[in-house]
């Protein structure tokens, strides 16, 4: 059976993992909490999917960074201007060991995903984490 997803009639949603004669074992898509309902109390979500409802306990600001930074090296970048604020693109640039067009490539990446913005810094272009970002990173600290 796929897993699908379904509310019960007060509204709560569920993935729906196992259905059988009366009852079916459901998760509760924002606790995790697995439990038996009655057939009868559960429906389909219509245009719900099945990632988006598994998802729904993860906070949209975390799913948005898992997606955006691919390893360590973009991680620690997204920290970096976290912690110590806006950076300009010449002090990246000698602080970490990217290739000029790595590392525009990267912050591209991050700007388009919503995770950085451009600013000055000290009369030249630089980058600093957005509230998505910081928001994100806070999750990660936990």
């Amino acid at each position: 059976m796929n897993r699908q997803p379904v509310a019960d009639d007060t509204g709560q949603r569920y993935l729906l993992l196992k259905r059988s004669g009366e009852s079916s074992l459901v998760r509760n898509a924002d606790t995790g909490e697995r439990t038996h309902l009655p057939n009868d109390r559960l429906e389909p979500v219509e245009g719900a999917s099945t990632v988006g409802t598994i998802l729904t306990g993860v906070p949209e600001d975390l799913q948005t960074l898992v997606t955006a930074v691919h390893d360590d090296r973009s991680l620690a970048l997204l920290v970096e201007l976290d912690t110590e604020g806006p950076m300009a693109v010449r002090e990246l640039l000698s602080a970490y060991d990217f290739c000029e067009s790595d590392l525009h490539g990267l912050l591209a990446e991050l700007q388009a995903a919503g995770l950085i913005a451009e600013t000055t810094v000290t009369g030249e272009r630089g980058y600093e984490t957005t509230d998505e970002a910081t928001s994100a990173l806070e999750h990660l600290r936990e």
